[in-house]
């Protein structure tokens, strides 16, 4: 698996750092709610050999010492979960309730059975759509023997929280009208089903060492950011690095798209392995 040092030794503005504070990022997924290739089609990307080119759905995994946390749990969790051979798992971040982001729920069963009630992070309402989709989780009434817990953490934009030695600070970014919660941990920030975010969210990522964004496809649609909107984004952020995720093959083969972006923006891709501070 490829890893991406982006500070080799370990240095930041003159000072050394201990490991403890780098955080590693793997792209766990990096497609649309179709993923690619999309079932029965015949486009080109979709035909692709280039393993680059095979993306299941948007998820990552974000590591600091022994501590696993992931970011949504969609329908491919169980097949990103056996490719990482992940061993335990300290919780979930969701940025919404869409089932592209969350209908892997029922996966987290043999984390469960190990380790006990899962840690789940997520705004009031997509806890209140989970307890209703999935209220075998989410109740403690009449529990079947074989169903997994939760243990429900309830966030906000207004607050940030403390987990395992790391504060996280939620952005609200908005998915058409549809609000949807990123998440930054020291300078590394994870934004997805982005179309518009408002100035005062925007105040919360200055000074990014790495930002990933969705970045659907060339065209318009009123939901995503497509390239053009995603790289005036980036332009105004300035994030050290950004990568892009949440792709369709409507973007285009992953190779040509990574020889059209600027130095410091790249396609993400699936088992994509980077470091942060």
């Amino acid at each position: 698996m490829l890893v991406f040092q982006i500070y080799k030794d370990c240095t930041i503005k003159g000072q050394r750092l201990p490991l403890k504070n780098m955080i590693k990022v793997t792209f766990l997924g990096t497609g649309t709610s179709q993923g690619i290739p999309v079932i029965g089609s015949t486009h080109p990307v979709c035909l692709s050999t280039d393993p680059k080119d095979k993306r299941l759905r948007v998820s990552i995994l974000v590591q600091w010492e022994d501590v696993n946390l992931v970011v949504d749990c969609g329908p491919d969790f169980r097949q990103q979960m056996l490719r990482k051979n992940l061993q335990h798992l300290n919780g979930i971040l969701f940025t919404h309730e869409h089932a592209d982001h969350s209908a892997g729920m029922d996966d987290i069963r043999p984390f469960f059975f190990r380790q006990g009630a899962i840690s789940v992070f997520g705004s009031k309402r997509v806890m209140d759509n989970f307890a209703w989709r999935f209220d075998y989780i989410f109740s403690n009434d009449n529990k079947y023997p074989g169903a997994p817990s939760v243990s429900v953490q309830t966030v906000s934009p207004e607050h940030p929280f403390a987990f395992k030695g790391k504060t996280i600070i939620p952005i609200e970014v908005m998915h058409d009208q549809l609000p949807v919660l990123g998440y930054r941990i020291d300078d590394f920030c994870y934004l997805t089903d982005v179309k518009t975010i408002s100035a005062h969210e925007q105040k919360k990522l200055k000074n990014l060492d790495v930002l990933v964004l969705n970045c659907l496809r060339k065209e318009e649609h009123p939901n995503h950011l497509n390239l053009e909107e995603a790289l005036d984004l980036i332009e105004k952020l300035k994030p050290q690095r950004c990568y892009l995720t949440h792709i369709s093959h409507l973007l285009g083969f992953h190779e040509e798209v990574s020889a059209e972006l600027p130095p410091n923006v790249f396609l993400a891709y699936d088992t994509l392995s980077i470091n942060s501070q």
